[in-house]
């Protein structure tokens, strides 16, 4: 069965929501109305409602570090994940964990990077070489 996964937050602008997630994330906008907009999330729905964010702490350990939850955010094969890291630097994102490799030459070898919207949700964007890797042990 193939599904659309659907994800809706909060955050205190509308129009800085547009500028990060269309902008800089290269984000399709979908419908809105004065109270909410919704974005192609790389195939899948979020929808950005105006109100107060999540509370989020550094308390998941991954990788012999703290890492802020919780967050989203998406799997991409490595090509397009380096592509995303240079368009994510290019607009002076302010990382919480610098894009790296994870687990290198183990199962589940992964490249992350973590970050916050410009309201405090915390998103990860992993790579793996082949996304028919993400699940081995």
């Amino acid at each position: 069965m193939k599904s659309l996964f659907h994800f809706a937050f909060n955050v205190t602008d509308l129009d800085v929501a547009r500028r990060f997630y269309g902008d800089v994330l290269g984000c399709a906008e979908g419908r809105s109305t004065d109270s909410w907009v919704d974005f192609d999330f790389f195939s899948h729905q979020i929808s950005l409602h105006l109100g107060e964010p999540f509370k989020t702490e550094r308390t998941g350990h991954v990788g012999g570090q703290l890492v802020p939850m919780p967050h989203f955010g998406l799997v991409l094969e490595l090509s397009a994940w380096h592509a995303m890291a240079d368009r994510l630097k290019a607009a002076n994102t302010a990382f919480v964990l610098q894009p790296q490799v994870r687990f290198e030459g183990e199962p589940g070898e992964q490249w992350t990077m973590f970050f916050c919207d410009p309201f405090g949700n915390p998103l990860e964007i992993k790579g793996f070489r082949s996304l028919e890797t993400l699940y081995q042990a």
